[in-house]
């Protein structure tokens, strides 16, 4: 039962989400917004929205170490297997207008987001300081888009695709209410049922959180560039990492520690918290020198996320420092 409760939780979760952002991104149209700010405030918190509901549930739950480790091991998960595995299928190019700029942005959240852990916890102080460079982030990308008109039309062109549905203004709130109550019910049945799993196997929630749940809510990411690399645009790949990971720092895990402190397994800060920095580092070299990620690059990178995926089930250091925490 628990199983089922987790595919149908990540089922729910990325049907709920899509359903979601489209709703939303309507009514923002049909509020005036402009389509520049909707991709970047909207469809942003949207696609995002399904870690965020799943991080606030775990700490609702009792589970909070769920909501840390989903955060750190969706990161690794984008920034190695989302680029990774398109890769294998065709190059992914790192050329896009001012990616080098994202990434500075997303390493300089990585490392507050790993200073903040340093006390060993994430609470309303912390949660706080991420949200304002959340509101910083978004301030500073919506003017630099209008002073970068190529950058501009790019993001316009990502919001053809979502202009064109929902059409009438009672199925847009169908889809936004829909989504809401999907995403609510969704990431309820996938923290529930990871808890019974971690129960009944004696796995610590926060390697839960870092492997099953991580993966689930990555999905979308995953699927969006795979389908991208075989209809030849694998380019959005670094985009969609960078704009994902930056996303569940600041905003992932300034909400969640609002509804109760989140405390930081100490494996976090020995192992967990530098692979997530290690793997971010890795694609500096490819947008310093706008090369793309080739199929070799691709092969290493999802070798790396196997590797540390062995060593996380290996770990049984980990599993005895950690507890479960139920």
């Amino acid at each position: 039962m628990a199983y089922l409760q987790v595919v149908a939780g990540i089922v729910l979760l990325v049907v709920a989400g899509d359903f979601l952002v489209r709703g939303s991104v309507s009514l923002a149209m049909r509020a005036g917004i402009s389509k520049l700010v909707i991709g970047l405030t909207i469809v942003a918190f949207g696609t995002s929205a399904p870690e965020m509901l799943v991080g606030v549930d775990a700490v609702l739950q009792g589970a909070p170490t769920l909501a840390i480790g989903n955060v750190v091991g969706s990161n690794i998960a984008n920034a190695l297997l989302v680029v990774g595995v398109p890769a294998l299928l065709a190059p992914v190019a790192c050329c896009a207008p001012k990616v080098g700029r994202n990434l500075a942005m997303m390493l300089i959240a990585t490392a507050l987001f790993i200073a903040l852990s340093m006390d060993g916890k994430f609470a309303y102080m912390e949660g706080a300081i991420l949200l304002v460079g959340l509101a910083l982030f978004l301030g500073y990308s919506v003017m630099a888009r209008k002073a970068c008109p190529v950058e501009a039309a790019a993001q316009m062109a990502e919001m053809e695709e979502l202009d064109r549905k929902p059409d009438g203004y009672g199925v847009a709130l169908l889809c936004l209410f829909g989504g809401l109550a999907g995403l609510a019910i969704g990431a309820d049945l996938l923290v529930i049922g990871s808890v019974q799993i971690a129960t009944e196997f004696g796995i610590p929630e926060a390697v839960i959180g870092l492997t099953l749940v991580a993966l689930g809510t990555s999905l979308p990411e995953l699927v969006t560039c795979v389908m991208a690399a075989i209809r030849g645009h694998s380019d959005v790949a670094i985009g969609n990492v960078i704009g994902s990971n930056i996303f569940n720092i600041l905003a992932i895990m300034g909400v969640a520690p609002l509804f109760g402190t989140i405390p930081v397994p100490e494996t976090f800060l020995e192992v967990d918290l530098w692979v997530m920095l290690g793997s971010s580092l890795l694609l500096i070299p490819f947008v310093k020198i706008r090369k793309q990620v080739g199929r070799l690059g691709g092969i290493m990178m999802v070798a790396l996320y196997i590797g540390y995926l062995v060593y996380l089930a290996h770990s049984t250091e980990s599993a005895a420092v950690m507890g479960l925490t139920l």
